[in-house]
C-alpha cells in the first residue's frame, strides 16, 4: 500500500481522537446547562415563587452571573482540550483567553457569593457549604496563577493551572453523574450522602486533571512517547512532495 492512503488514515484517526475529550466535556456541560437554562427562563418570566427558588427570585443577580459565566467558561473551555484545533487556530486560543479568564473568575466569585448569601434548602448542609467555600477560592487562585505563569512565559505551568481551574468548574456535571446512581438505587440524598457525593465529584475531576497534566506535559497535547512516522507519510501529511 502506498504511503498516501496510510498517512491519510492515520491523520483522520488522530483527528477524531483529538476531539474525544472536548466532545465529552461538552456533553458533561450539557447536564447542568439544562438546569441553568430552566432557572434563567423561570427568572426571566417571573415564574411562581416556591420554597426551592425563593432565594433566587429575592436576589437573582449572583445566580444569573454564575449560570451565564459557567456556560461560557465550560463550553468555550472545552475547545482548549482539542490540540489540533489549538495548533491550527493559535489566534483563537489567545483571544478566547480574554473571555475564559473573566468568565472563570466570575464563576468562582459568584459561587462563593451564593454560598455566603443564599439559604440553601436541605439536603445541603454545613459540609456542602464548606466544600463550596474551598472550591470557589481554589478555582479563583488557579486562574490567577495561570495568568502569572503565562506572563512569565511559563506555558507548562499556565496550562496546568488552567486545566485545574476547568476541572473544578466542571464539578456540577460530574456531581450529576455521582448522585444519579445513588438516587436510582437508594433514593434521595441526605445531608451526609450529598456532601460525600458532591465532594467525590470534585475529587474525581481534580484527579483526572492531574492525570492529563502529567500525561501530556508542556502543553504539547501529545503523549510523552510518539511512534515514528514514515518519511513518506510525513511528506503527505505536511503537504511536502
Amino acid at each position: 500500500m502506498s504511503p498516501a492512503p496510510v498517512a491519510g488514515s492515520i491523520y483522520r484517526m488522530n483527528s477524531r481522537r483529538s476531539w474525544l475529550i472536548p466532545t465529552g466535556l461538552i456533553a458533561l456541560t450539557n447536564i447542568p446547562s439544562l438546569g441553568g437554562a430552566a432557572r434563567l427562563s423561570d427568572l426571566a418570566a417571573n415564574g411562581a415563587v416556591t420554597a426551592d427558588n425563593a432565594r433566587f427570585h429575592a436576589m437573582p443577580l449572583p445566580v444569573v452571573l454564575h449560570i451565564v459565566a459557567a456556560l461560557i467558561y465550560c463550553f468555550a473551555g472545552a475547545f482548549q482540550f482539542a490540540p489540533r484545533f489549538r495548533r491550527r487556530h493559535p489566534r483563537w486560543h489567545r483571544a478566547s483567553g480574554w473571555v475564559l479568564v473573566p468568565a472563570g473568575l466570575m464563576v468562582a466569585v459568584s459561587g462563593v457569593w451564593m454560598t455566603l448569601t443564599y439559604a440553601f434548602p436541605p439536603p445541603d448542609g454545613l459540609a456542602v457549604k464548606i466544600e463550596r467555600l474551598i472550591v470557589g477560592p481554589a478555582m479563583f487562585a488557579a486562574i490567577i496563577l495561570a495568568i502569572v505563569a503565562v506572563r512569565g512565559r511559563n506555558i507548562a505551568a499556565h496550562r496546568a493551572w488552567m486545566i485545574r481551574a476547568y476541572a473544578l468548574a466542571q464539578g456540577a456535571g460530574t456531581q450529576a453523574l455521582t448522585q444519579l446512581p445513588w438516587i436510582l438505587l437508594v433514593g434521595p440524598t441526605g445531608t451526609v450522602s450529598r456532601a460525600v457525593l458532591m465532594g467525590a465529584a470534585w475529587l474525581i475531576n481534580v484527579l483526572v486533571a492531574e492525570w492529563i497534566i502529567r500525561r501530556h506535559p508542556m502543553g504539547s497535547g501529545s503523549p510523552r512517547t510518539r511512534r515514528p512516522v514514515p518519511a513518506g507519510a510525513r511528506r503527505v501529511m505536511t503537504g511536502v512532495r
